[in-house]
């Protein structure tokens, strides 16, 4: 632990000169709005005709905020405000002295195209979130929760609300009608909300606001203006009930003989959703067997180093309110909260035998789930889910119709609370969370050994597998976190610690200890050891960092970071690896005003060096970075790094630190005007080692098209060739002693995504999206391992001769000794993996918050043949196969009491 203190005490703090760079406090602006009759409320058309709108005054005198921060905007624009009990109203006029040539784009909702008018409320008044209500000159909503001080936007919060807009000799106006039940705001005699208001003037790429924010500035939503005048309105306590129906046809290539694979399955699902506002600042959401099936698949990919690949979450039931249970504590994805391990693919295994058929639940069963959320007007940020899911059964049955049946999930639980306190003036928090997962692992069906009709192979009909002895019973985390803002929310420090336990069977707990993210059994580990006779761990991890994050042109932070070896997260949170100690710094400079040549650009340094808790100095690393937007609106970023040491705990999957050669890479994106209606994208990406011990290439190319306001396409192509001289294959025994083999391997993957959108109309859209993805890897030049933590790459491993090694019937013979007899043999590890993914769907949102869904997915999974060129394995694998199709149909109805 010697080298731990010396990094806290050097890295942590920068030495801050509070007088730097000081930024002047601008006045708050303030618009007083005021009641309107119950009886004469403006009708939301956009046209702002109606006298109701005489109660309240025009305000205006927009800002330039982008890109000439506090200068005259081009076009003038201003705007009223005024309520109800149940509704807040709010009036738009953007002029434009051309408006012939105003952007009336047309999307989908969220598709923030075009000019736009966006209001911004802070009603909870805590000055670091905000609710978003997006209006463009084509009428298309956009609705986003914003968090973090403007740091996150969140367009997955979806409320019922109304707008129209329309177009005139003077430029275009709007409307919107916002039911108070949709926001969130404590019970008060008189409200006052935080206020924004921000336009987008959008073939000049020009940004004005209301309440100036300079560009220097700390935060965002800490910034604005103010809304007075609300007196007396009561809180809407929210209550929405949304029933849904589905209807889904499977069609596939019959398999002959398999009973599970007929050519087509019918399907019929129906649940409900509801709402329920229990105060005004909280809400309970409630969902009876959800249907949480995705619209858009999730991304095709392949890894070699064995790691999990992260998802992001596309479900809306936990997509909504998702920044309150959001605890990152280290960098990345590492979370304690990763909801799609909730409904996750079925864990447990199958002791297949020969000639059998599967049929096997693609996903978990949500049986039902809760969540109960907000913030009140005290500064507390509360959210709690529970959620159980439930057991699933895979059906196994012979060519002679013997069936029977194994566990390969059991009936879980799963539970997350999540705290924050503000204070301070709403600078500073403290917060909390607890997760706890357990699984019943009891109510499960065992084979009876007692039951005169079942044998050993257990291919009786009726009986039962429990193979479910590697899933841990129960799993339980907590955690505190703290963040202080001062000097203007200029300066900052923050900070986090998490504890986990886990408990299971010895066998479950054994396997946790062998995983890629522990790998306790690592042969020159002299901390951690495989204790077979273990029946839980307990771990821990935290953050401490501190900076500059406004003021002046330079931004800055450093910190570090830890997971200790026995830290487990997986079950319902989200870690790579554990073991790790991590320090890092990051300086930035913006450049803050605009020139002739550019209108923003900033430049950044960033540092960073790994130890493991054994002591071992495993990586440093440096990268410069630097992002320009000229003149025209074209852009450029390009960076470039070094790492002069690499060394890695988890490549052998248990065998000794392996090194790697130094490496230096680089990466260069420029692209075009991203308003202009056919814009593009083109970018390199690459690292070289040294010895050419490991390269790695990205081209990526992005094209955007919209021939007319109602319809755009995209297409973004990428190809990687990533070559290794020592990519890992698999571990042998040769004489009682550990072979770690290595080989060359000549991997190359394509894909490309399609993307066609057209919208009828701002509530019906049209969509399409395809991705053909291909990976193909070949091995070549087979050694093993000599000497893991060598620098020089020729002593590091050593090359199989010809007369030790050959390729017979599918798989590698190895006479290491050269003796006449083989010493081991391995599977040949080429591989072609190629899918082809798409949707097509139709949305409909016939009244606000009811949508009808019709969907067709289509999708093909194969392997092709490592010898065929790319382009070969995207004919004979996709072009020439029959694919699986889904034809969906969805509808929903939201009834708001």
């Amino acid at each position: 632990m010697r080298y731990y203190t010396g990094f806290l005490v050097f890295f942590l703090f920068p030495i801050v000169i509070i007088a730097q760079d000081s930024i002047s406090v601008l006045k708050k602006r303030i618009y007083n709005t005021k009641l309107f009759d119950k009886d004469n409320v403006p009708i939301i058309d956009g046209v702002i005709n109606e006298p109701s709108w005489d109660v309240v005054e025009w305000s205006g005198s927009f800002i330039e905020s982008q890109p000439d921060e506090n200068t005259p905007p081009s076009q003038k624009t201003k705007f009223k405000i005024g309520y109800d009990q149940k509704n807040l109203y709010v009036a738009y006029r953007c002029y434009d002295t051309e408006p012939d040539k105003i952007e009336n784009r047309l999307s989908r909702r969220d598709g923030f195209a075009g000019d736009r008018i966006t209001m911004i409320l802070d009603t909870y008044h805590d000055k670091r979130t905000g609710f978003s209500f997006t209006i463009t000159a084509a009428g298309v909503k956009g609705d986003e929760f914003v968090s973090q001080n403007g740091g996150n936007w969140d367009s997955s919060w979806n409320p019922i609300w109304y707008a129209a807009s329309a177009i005139d000799d003077e430029g275009w106006t709007a409307e919107i009608k916002i039911p108070l039940s949709q926001l969130k705001f404590g019970k008060r005699e008189e409200q006052i909300w935080g206020l924004q208001m921000s336009r987008m003037f959008f073939r000049k790429d020009e940004r004005s606001v209301w309440q100036r924010i300079p560009r220097d500035a700390s935060g965002f939503i800490s910034e604005f203006g103010e809304l007075h005048g609300l007196i007396n309105i009561e809180p809407q306590k929210q209550l929405e009930i949304q029933p849904f129906l589905v209807t889904q046809l499977d069609t596939y290539s019959e398999e002959k003989g398999n009973p599970f694979r007929k050519g087509d399955d019918f399907k019929l699902n129906g649940g409900v959703d509801a709402k329920i506002g229990v105060t005004n600042d909280l809400t309970l959401d409630l969902t009876v067997n959800p249907d949480f099936g995705q619209v858009e698949a999730d991304p095709a990919t392949i890894v070699l180093d064995g790691f999990q690949v992260f998802f992001r979450e596309q479900r809306p039931f936990f997509v909504e309110n998702k920044n309150i249970f959001d605890y990152r504590f280290a960098n990345g994805q590492d979370n304690i909260f990763y909801s799609r391990r909730i409904g996750r693919a079925p864990q447990g295994t199958i002791s297949e035998l020969d000639d059998e058929f599967i049929n096997k639940p693609s996903n978990t069963t949500i049986l039902g789930a809760a969540k109960f959320s907000g913030k009140t007007k005290n500064g507390w940020s509360i959210g709690v889910l529970e959620s159980v899911t439930s057991r699933e059964i895979a059906e196994i049955e012979d060519k002679l119709g013997n069936r029977r049946e194994a566990i390969v999930e059991p009936m879980t639980n799963y539970f997350v609370s999540r705290i924050q306190k503000d204070f301070n003036k709403r600078n500073s928090f403290i917060g909390g969370i607890f997760t706890v997962t357990n699984r019943n692992l009891g109510d499960v069906f065992a084979i009876d050994e007692d039951d005169p009709n079942t044998d050993e192979t257990s291919e009786i009909k009726g009986t039962r597998e429990n193979n479910l002895n590697l899933l841990r019973k129960s799993a339980y985390t907590g955690g505190l976190d703290f963040r202080h803002n001062w000097n203007d929310r200029k300066y900052f420090v923050e900070g986090n610690i998490i504890a986990s336990h886990v408990e299971g069977s010895k066998e479950a707990i054994k396997e946790t200890q062998e995983g890629l993210t522990h790998l306790f059994q690592r042969v020159d580990a002299s901390h951690v050891s495989l204790d077979v006779n273990r029946t839980s761990l307990t771990g821990t991890g935290g953050k401490l960092m501190g900076g500059k994050s406004g003021g002046g042109n330079w931004r800055y932070n450093t910190g570090v970071f830890w997971r200790s070896p026995e830290l487990e997260l997986n079950d319902v949170g989200f870690l790579r690896q554990a073991d790790e100690i991590r320090q890092f710094a990051n300086v930035r400079y913006l450049f803050l005003k605009p020139t002739n040549l550019y209108r923003r650009a900033n430049i950044q340094f960033n540092q960073f060096s790994t130890f493991d808790f054994d002591g071992n100095y495993n990586r440093i690393q440096y990268r410069l970075k630097g992002y320009i937007n000229y003149k025209n609106n074209w852009w450029t970023e390009i960076g470039l790094g070094h790492k002069p040491r690499i060394f890695i705990n988890t490549f052998l999957r248990g065998g000794p630190r392996w090194r790697f050669s130094d490496e230096n890479f680089t990466f260069l994106f420029f692209g075009s005007d991203k308003r202009k209606k056919f814009n593009f994208t083109v970018g390199y990406d690459g690292s070289r080692a040294q010895q050419n011990n490991f390269s790695f290439n990205r081209y990526v190319l992005r094209l955007q098209y919209q021939p007319f306001n109602a319809f755009s396409v995209s297409l973004n192509p990428e190809f990687e060739e990533n070559p290794n001289r020592t990519q890992y294959v698999t571990e042998k025994d040769f004489n009682g002693t550990a072979r770690y083999i290595t080989a060359k391997i000549d991997q190359q993957t394509l894909s490309a995504s399609v993307r066609l959108n057209y919208s009828v109309n701002p509530n019906l859209t049209i969509e399409y999206y395809g991705q053909p993805f291909i990976s193909r890897g070949r091995y070549t030049d087979f050694n093993y391992v000599n000497n893991a933590i060598a620098k020089n790459l020729d002593e590091r491993v050593t090359l199989y001769e010809q007369d030790q090694i050959s390729f017979v019937d599918d798989e590698y013979a190895v006479d290491e000794n050269r003796d006449g007899v083989t010493d081991y043999t391995f599977d040949d590890p080429d591989f072609a993996f190629v899918q082809f993914r798409s949707n097509l769907v139709l949305r409909w949102e016939y009244i606000p918050g009811s949508e009808i869904f019709l969907v067709w997915s289509q999708g093909i999974t194969g392997d092709g043949a490592p010898s065929d060129r790319l382009f070969r394995s995207l004919n004979n694998q996709i072009l020439n196969r029959h694919p699986e199709n889904t034809f969906l149909i969805k509808a929903t109805y939201r009834f708001v009491l």
